[in-house]
């Protein structure tokens, strides 16, 4: 893996976890950098509950990336609130 390729797997998983995050409750503390690494783990949460479906775009599944990251953020607001209180 290059180095291009690794920092358009970076941009897709950030763009993804974006969307994630725009669609279901939550949100991602931090910059780029955090969402990206969200991505990913999303992405990774997504394969193993959703399988690899729908469109690939630089080797991120978009379609499991998008429910596993929304699952992640949700299940982050719902520890992070419970530890604000």
């Amino acid at each position: 893996m290059s180095i291009l390729s690794f920092l358009l797997f970076l941009v897709v998983a950030a763009v993804c976890a974006g969307i994630a995050e725009a669609i279901f409750p939550g949100r991602i503390p931090g910059g780029f950098l955090t969402t990206a690494v969200v991505g990913i783990i999303g992405g990774w949460v997504g394969a193993s509950l959703f399988g690899s479906i729908g469109p690939a775009l630089f080797g991120v599944t978009l379609i499991p990336t998008i429910l596993g990251t929304g699952v992640l953020v949700f299940v982050l607001s719902l520890i992070s609130g419970a530890f604000a209180r």
